[in-house]
């Protein structure tokens, strides 16, 4: 048996257990990135990430998709510290792009109830794009209440609360190597 680090200590005897390995999430963003390739070959879209979740995802994701493609990121709370939504999407940092007449895809780390897909979608199809397209590390379908698609779903997971990988509680965690639920 090997021994733990103190940091693999904190998650495993923190009340946490893993919920995709870091294998298994290289495996699909992989997958994702040439299916993204395929469907933008021969256009430049700007890929806008949600922060703060969304940038470990969005990082890995870019480096496998193998196309010309612009940067941006915008910010918004939905959560505050808590680990439900509160249903009230604030902007906290727009973005600093025009992207009328261009192809966005919007990447998320998590849709949980659809609260904020609403409000990008609201957002960005007002500043009349040639095409809206979501992409998402995971998506809990049980909880969405929305009707926008989700272009690109990495996992649809269980309503539980999950950090690691860039997914946060009270802005900590999001270093942990792959995915896990917070018990």
């Amino acid at each position: 048996m090997t021994q733990r680090s103190e940091f693999e200590k904190v998650v495993y005897d923190g009340g946490f257990r893993t919920l995709l390995t870091q294998e298994a999430i290289k495996d699909r963003i992989r997958e994702m990135g040439r299916q993204i390739t395929e469907d933008y070959r021969g256009r430049q879209p700007i890929m806008i990430g949600v922060l703060n979740g969304a940038f470990l995802f969005m990082a890995d994701l870019i480096r496998h998709v193998e196309i010309d493609l612009e940067v941006d990121f915008i910010k918004i709370s939905s959560y505050g510290n808590a680990k439900v939504s509160s249903g009230i999407v604030r902007m906290l940092k727009d973005i600093n792009a025009d992207v009328k007449g261009r192809h966005i895809l919007l990447v998320e780390d998590i849709v949980d109830t659809g609260g904020s897909i609403k409000f990008l979608h609201e957002k960005f199809m007002a500043l009349e794009p040639a095409s809206l397209r979501f992409v998402t590390l995971l998506i809990k379908p049980a909880n969405v209440e929305t009707d926008i698609p989700i272009d690109y779903v990495g996992f649809s997971i269980a309503n539980e609360f999950v950090v690691g990988y860039g997914l946060d509680y009270k802005q900590i965690l999001r270093n942990l190597p792959a995915v896990y639920v917070m018990d």
